[in-house]
């Protein structure tokens, strides 16, 4: 328990120095975007998801016309590492991606739960192989890993599973955000905002 304790020391201390739960304003790029009747699954953890992460795409993507869904592994109040609370629009295992435009693994210490879960990793496949926008933050990225559609594609994530990225073939940046394709992935709350109009820019593109 000891090394949770030392990621959630991490994560908290990023929250102070980050900006919060408040978006800024949009880009220059992205605003004015509208992206109606686009829809995205966001997909959080059961518990300690990452606040700013959750919040801030949600709201840019939310202001430029797209429909969101959230999905868990329950559909009990999920609990973010600040504070939030959010209640599941659906399970993971009833997402069909056929339904959405986009998919969003939102970080966070417990999105953890989901680096070898098979439903996710199915998630992933699909949505890669339909040419769905597929996005990842924080440590979210290592499911994508694991899920082998990183492999040969450039990528970041959170600096504590940028082995597992590596290990699974990925090429790591290490960049606040990365896209390769229709997969954007992005290394935290810090980038949370540009993480968001990045998904924007893409959905906006088709």
């Amino acid at each position: 328990m000891r090394h949770v304790g030392i990621f959630m020391v991490i994560f908290l201390a990023l929250g102070f120095f980050s900006s919060g739960f408040l978006p800024n304003e949009l880009s220059v790029e992205a605003e004015g975007m509208i992206i109606s009747g686009k829809k995205v699954l966001m997909i959080i953890a059961s518990r300690n998801f990452r606040d700013e992460e959750y919040l801030e795409p949600r709201k840019v993507l939310e202001d430029s016309g797209a429909k969101i869904t959230v999905a868990s592994s329950s559909l009990g109040v999920s609990r973010g590492m600040l504070g939030s609370q959010v209640k599941p629009d659906i399970l993971l295992d009833d997402v069909s991606i056929a339904d959405y435009d986009a998919i969003l693994f939102i970080g966070g210490i417990g999105a953890s739960q989901f680096f070898n879960d098979p439903k996710a990793h199915s998630i992933a496949r699909e949505a890669r192989d339909s040419g769905k926008v597929l996005a990842a933050i924080c440590i979210a990225p290592a499911t994508l890993a694991n899920a082998g559609v990183l492999r040969g594609k450039r990528a970041t994530s959170f600096f504590s599973v940028r082995s597992s990225l590596k290990g699974a073939g990925a090429v790591y940046t290490g960049k606040g955000v990365e896209v390769d394709g229709n997969i954007i992935t992005s290394d935290g709350p810090g980038s949370a905002q540009e993480f968001g109009e990045t998904i924007l820019e893409k959905l906006a593109a088709r």
